[in-house]
């Protein structure tokens, strides 16, 4: 890799019955729920490929979940899988951004796939602001985020976070006051987590 490239990462999981979007089986069932994964991983790499596409020197790779880079393939065609790696949400995303920039990277993007409403715009904008703070988060409705960006490794924002609360956002903000890091934000965005979220989803689903 270009040590003047960016990596831009996004995190998944392979579509399988009964382990995606699991607070939605009992609107959708397993299987729907799974359909409702995969559109959703769909719909933010076609963004994430816009992006790639006029953003200068950024390579993308998709830290898969739950499969092989070989079944990543499969599942999302050729792209550059790597699987995530054992351990909690935090684990893996201090792994990922690690090898990020052990590869030279100079800025790392990191989005999952729930966020129907992140754009390409939205990652212009996380890069611009990595040119004027060292971390940047887009905040999530629920109190989580859909995006964190970095321009050198902060380990303390991955460890001792409640994953999966209401308190991801707060509890990652103090801890990168407490490493003296300064911080951007971008727009508050909604995620899919609850059927109650279905029908704004389907909204940005609809749109190229």
């Amino acid at each position: 890799m270009n040590p003047a490239k960016s990596q831009l990462l996004v995190f998944t999981r392979l579509p399988c019955e009964g382990r995606n979007k699991t607070r939605l089986i009992p609107a959708l069932g397993a299987a729907g729920a799974a359909r409702f994964h995969d559109r959703l991983a769909r719909h933010t790499l076609q963004r994430a490929d816009a992006f790639c596409r006029t953003a200068e020197g950024v390579e993308m790779v998709i830290r898969l979940d739950g499969g092989t880079p070989g079944e990543g393939h499969a599942w999302l065609g050729n792209y550059e899988f790597r699987e995530q790696g054992g351990g909690d949400l935090g684990e893996r995303l201090e792994r990922a951004v690690r090898d990020a920039f052990a590869e030279g990277a100079r800025k790392v993007l990191v989005i999952g796939t729930d966020c129907p409403d992140l754009t390409a715009t939205h990652l212009v904008g996380a890069m611009e602001l990595l040119n004027q703070h060292p971390l940047v988060f887009g905040p999530a409705h629920d109190g989580g985020y859909y995006l964190v960006g970095l321009t050198q490794e902060c380990p303390q924002i991955f460890h001792n976070i409640a994953w999966g609360g209401a308190a991801v956002l707060s509890e990652s903000l103090a801890a990168a006051e407490q490493a003296g890091l300064g911080v951007g934000l971008l727009e508050t965005l909604s995620d899919v987590d609850v059927p109650a979220d279905l029908p704004a989803a389907e909204i940005a689903l609809s749109r190229s």
